[in-house]
Formats: structure tokens, sequence, C-alpha cells
């Protein structure tokens, strides 16, 4: 895979146009941005392009857009915030179109240390999502250099992700990748590709069927991988245990006894829960007030259901993290959004914290819980994008990845 990408340090821009795809995917609420963190995040990739002389198009998709161009799903809000961020005039071009006239005598009014914004790249529906070779090639006339610093899109071959790279390239412009890519290649990439050992990775989710591929890929990659949340039931389940009303995943048994299997060939350490929280049933609503009890792993009564790690696993994982010099977890260890089975994943989380390791968070709920729990200033690199991560530690070659020049 390569990873040697060509970053906005490597490139000159001055006084040429940058088509900067950002992630700007923000929750609203009545118009409003109720987390701007996707919004900070991409600042010091603009400012650095702004500095050197650019002029710099922003561009991002925000929402599903199922229904066609909205106002609800407009990115008016994020050139308001953005201007306020950047202390200078964001100039937004709102029309529907995306590209077009509009946006054309934006950029042709443009100077250098200038911000356009162009309108919801999903506005234009199909063509962004099947990369469709004239809307890529108009997103590319805008500009003479291109720079993905959308880390969370970059699993999608989009136009404004792919085929935009290869419009820009065949007029003999140059495709960067921003700061937060470059930190997402460094640590997710590198991290599993080229590790400091002893590398351990914690997986957990309630799926086993959604990371068949990470499972597969971290085991040849890692010295020891712990598993967690409700897939660990499955792997439980394979090894002939009773596991009562727990989450399984029954067509993926034979998976995971080749898992086990695997594991033992190559030498490497599987480490499955020694004890579980149970309870009558799942909580409902989520965060409800729940009863439960601490159980080995061995002992689950059938009318029961699994829904955390017990202490002892706790203990168990965390001093497999305390030797290690990298270590990668996606995934919470158990139902983490209820306060009283959410001990687990704080162990985790805790652990993680407490290690002078290089700890690399994968994204998605794992991410959201060492938020929660404020730990993320004592993680080493927290991933913006979960579908992104989890193909990135499954090996694969990521579309937004691969579009960039190498160096």
């Amino acid at each position: 895979m390569g990873l040697n990408k060509k970053s906005v340090d490597d490139i000159n821009v001055a006084g040429k146009r940058v088509l900067v795809r950002c992630d700007f995917n923000v929750p609203l609420k009545n118009g409003e941005i109720t987390d701007e963190t996707r919004i900070v995040a991409a600042l010091p990739t603009i400012n650095k392009l702004l500095a050197d002389g650019g002029k710099v198009i922003l561009c991002s998709h925000l929402g599903k857009v199922k229904n066609g161009p909205n106002e609800g799903e407009s990115l008016a809000p994020v050139a308001k915030r953005l201007s306020e961020k950047l202390g200078k005039d964001v100039n937004f071009v709102a029309d529907y179109n995306v590209t077009g006239e509009a946006a054309t005598a934006a950029v042709a009014a443009m100077k250098e240390g200038d911000v356009v914004l162009l309108q919801n790249t999903r506005f234009r529906g199909k063509e962004e999502t099947k990369n469709g070779e004239e809307f890529s090639k108009e997103l590319a006339d805008l500009a003479d250099v291109y720079v993905c610093d959308a880390f969370g899109s970059s699993h999608r071959a989009h136009a404004s992700v792919a085929g935009v790279t290869e419009c820009i390239r065949a007029k003999g412009g140059e495709c960067a990748v921003g700061y937060l890519m470059q930190k997402e290649i460094d640590f997710l990439g590198n991290a599993v590709e080229n590790p400091v050992r002893p590398f351990v990775a914690i997986l957990g989710g309630a799926k086993v069927a959604d990371k068949l591929n990470v499972i597969n890929n971290l085991l040849e990659k890692c010295d020891t991988l712990i598993i967690g949340g409700g897939m660990a039931f499955t792997f439980l389940k394979a090894q002939g245990l009773e596991i009562g009303k727990s989450l399984v995943d029954d067509e993926k048994l034979d998976y995971c006894k080749e898992m086990m299997d695997k594991a033992e060939k190559l030498g490497k350490k599987l480490l499955l829960p020694v004890d579980t929280t149970i309870a009558a049933s799942f909580p409902n609503p989520i965060d409800a007030e729940i009863e439960v009890s601490v159980v080995d792993a061995n002992k689950i009564p059938a009318d029961m259901e699994g829904l955390d790690i017990g202490p002892k696993t706790a203990e168990l994982y965390a001093d497999a993290v305390k030797s290690a010099k990298t270590v990668v977890w996606n995934g919470p260890m158990g139902v983490f959004e209820n306060p009283v089975l959410a001990k687990g994943t704080i162990a985790v989380a805790k652990s993680l914290a407490e290690t002078d390791a290089t700890t690399i968070i994968g994204g998605g709920d794992s991410a959201a819980a060492v938020n929660q729990l404020g730990f993320a200033d004592k993680m080493s690199h927290i991933s913006t994008g979960g579908g992104a991560s989890l193909e990135f530690l499954e090996g694969k070659e990521l579309p937004g990845v691969a579009a960039a020049d190498d160096k």
C-alpha cells in the first residue's frame, strides 16, 4: 500500500486556485451547528494554503441528501461559522448546481488569500456518488491544484474525492493530502503496516460480521488481539460455551473457529472475556436503570444476556495494554451508552490513557466513548472517520488516499 503521499507542505500554491475537499458534514439542529469539531479540524490546512497565497475553494457534502437539494442540507451555516473561525469573509456560492456560472464567476473574482465555499456536493446526486465524469471535470475546471482533507469520505470513490483528481492531473495539476489526512495515514495506515511492537489490537462492537476483514487483517499484523463487545459471545459460543441470550452471529461460528486456529498457528495471543456482566434483558431505553451481576464467561445462565466485559476481563485487557508499544482500538466493550454497562469500555479507555504506547482510536463509537470520558487528549490519535478507519484497518486501499500524488 503506497502511503507516502504529497502533502500541503510539498506543493506551492502561490497565486493558484486550490480546490480543497473538506469534511464539513456537521450535525445541524434547526439550521444551527451543534458540533463544530469538523470545521475546527479543517482550519490548519485552510490556513496553510491561505498563508502560502493560494485562492482557496472549499467543497464538502453534508447529510445524505435523499430527496434532492434543500435548504436544510445547505452549507450556508458552515460558511457563516467558517468566516468567524478564519476571521475573514467566506464567499458562499449558494447555487444548488454546485459548479456552473455562479461558481465560475465567484472563482474568477478571487484574489490570493480569498476563500470560496461551494454548495453541498451531494446536491448533484448520483453525479457525485457515482463518480460522474462530467461533475468531476466541472469541479476540476475551477482549480489548478487539488487537496483532499476529508478522511471521513476517503473510502468512497465519489467525484469530489476521486474523479476530480484525474481531471486535475490531466491538465498538469498536483493532488495532495491535507494535514488531517496526513495524520490519519501516519497513524492508522502506518501503525498497522509497520507497527512498533508489541502491537495490541482491541476490537469491540456488536457484530462479528462488521469486523470480519478487520479481525483477519489485524491477526496477521498484531501480536495480541483482544475481543470484547457483543461479538465476543460468538467467539465464546464457537469455543463451545453456553452464552444464554447474549448476542450471537450463528452464521459466523465457523469463521470464529477459523480465526482462533489462525491465531494459534501464527503464534498470536487472542484474548476473550473471562467474565461478563449479565442482565435479564437489554436495557430499554438504552440508558435505563438495570440490575446486573457478574459471572465467569463459562457460567452464563440460559435466561441471561451478557452486556459488558466483567472486572477480571477488564484487568486482563488492561494488563495486555501495559506492555504494548502500539495499541489500536475500535469498538466498545459493552453497551457503553448505559452508565452501568460502560465499566468495561471505561476500563479499556483508562488503560490506554495511562500507557506510553502510541494509542490510536479507530473512529465511531470508541472515539465517542473516549471523548465523553474526557480521555481525548491522552490518546496519540483519534480517527475522524468511522467507516474509513475500519477499511484502513482491513488493509484496504482507500480511494481518497490512492488518488493523491505519491511523493
